[in-house]
């Protein structure tokens, strides 16, 4: 497949762009991009387990004890047994952790904001669905072609 066919880089630096402006925004808050999406998850399901944290942020269930761990110590998260499970740990934010992440999504708003501004709402709903569609194009696709 020629390179001026093949989309995987272009999805890439978009998302790496997207990550960098992330991080950069989130930096004066010492906060990494993954430990925001945690929080910001958090925000609208608290009581989660580390393991439906980790499927909400797209990170691996070891990833997130680590970003639990760290925003743990900082104080922005509690943890504690549920209720019926006792190996399952829930997971809610500390009026920091609120703070904090309504401090850091305004930062991520203007980002997100950007990035709205320059398409049309049209435009916003055929990039979803674009989007969407390469997902499941990657997914249905099993195993690389011999020779490729």
């Amino acid at each position: 497949m020629p390179a001026d066919e093949r989309l995987g880089f272009d999805i890439k630096r978009a998302e790496q762009a997207l990550m960098a402006a992330k991080a950069a925004a989130l930096r004066p808050a010492d906060l990494t991009v993954a430990q925001y999406a945690a929080l910001f998850a958090l925000a609208d399901n608290p009581g989660m387990s580390g393991a439906a944290l980790a499927r909400a942020c797209l990170v691996t269930p070891q990833a997130m004890t680590g970003v639990l761990k760290a925003l743990e110590d900082r104080g922005l998260v509690r943890r504690s047994p549920h209720p019926w499970h006792r190996h399952v740990l829930e997971t809610s934010l500390t009026e920091e952790g609120r703070a904090t992440l309504r401090r850091c999504d305004r930062e991520a708003v203007r980002i997100e904001r950007r990035i709205a501004d320059a398409l049309s709402p049209a435009e916003r709903d055929q990039l979803r669905d674009l989007l969407a569609r390469c997902v499941e194009a990657i997914r249905d696709t099993g195993q690389p072609e011999a020779g490729h």
